[in-house]
């Protein structure tokens, strides 16, 4: 697979994004490029301030480029209106955080419907694809109880059963295993992977662990706001 799929593959695109904080002192994102398949499955890498979370940003909606260009399945993020955004980010995006963001007064089951509140479902239904997701990040014996009461791999899992909660195209995950243990963060990349091939989802997960990064089908490497070449990156 080769680094750079062509603007009529991608299912991401992305042409020039700059990305200013602190009226313009901090330089997020510095003219990068990228474009990632239907399907793909993609690792970011890089130094701490490189632009990762921010290009996560981006693609979920949470911000918007200050020039270039972004389409994302076919949608101009930088002209999206606010209804509209938020209607991109319930029915194309799923987010997974580093800190789960549970709602800590909500048991897992009620979690992971939070997502569905907007979409129109009825409530039963809504119970039902909350205790299947459950069920798929086997945690269905855990759907009654609330956050600070979970383990920290079974509180992402949750995170993970809440993101799948409209079944997304693309995933989104922003150092998913970074507040976990070792022998847990294996155990949840290996569901996201799992979760990923069995949906055919994108799946794009930042991370700083290189072990983890390698398991991806790409690797994209970013330092100073941009996607820099890999001389010795090979097909996987």
């Amino acid at each position: 697979m080769s680094d750079q799929q062509t603007n009529g593959q991608a299912l991401i695109h992305a042409r020039g994004l700059v990305k200013h904080y602190e009226d313009g002192r901090v330089v997020a994102l510095d003219g990068l490029d990228l474009d990632i398949a239907a399907g793909e499955f993609v690792a970011i890498c890089g130094p701490s301030g490189c632009g990762k979370s921010t290009l996560l940003h981006m693609i979920s909606g949470i911000d918007r480029p200050d020039r270039g260009q972004l389409m994302v399945a076919g949608r101009d993020l930088a002209t999206m209106s606010g209804g509209e955004t938020d209607h991109y980010r319930a029915t194309v995006i799923g987010l997974v955080f580093q800190l789960h963001n549970l709602l800590v007064n909500l048991t897992a089951l009620e979690n992971v419907q939070v997502p569905m509140l907007t979409t129109g479902i009825r409530p039963r239904e809504r119970v039902e694809r909350a205790r299947d997701l459950l069920d798929r990040v086997g945690l269905l014996h855990r759907e009654n109880a609330l956050p600070p009461t979970l383990s920290g791999g079974e509180r992402q899992r949750v995170a993970i059963a809440r993101a799948l909660a409209n079944d997304p195209r693309i995933l989104l995950a922003d150092e998913p295993t970074g507040a976990l243990d070792s022998k847990n963060g294996e155990r949840l990349f290996e569901l996201l992977v799992e979760l990923q091939r069995n949906a055919d989802m994108t799946l794009v997960i930042v991370t700083h662990d290189q072990h983890l990064a390698d398991q991806a089908q790409r690797v994209v490497h970013m330092l100073d706001g941009r996607a820099i070449p890999e001389p010795d990156a090979t097909t996987r």
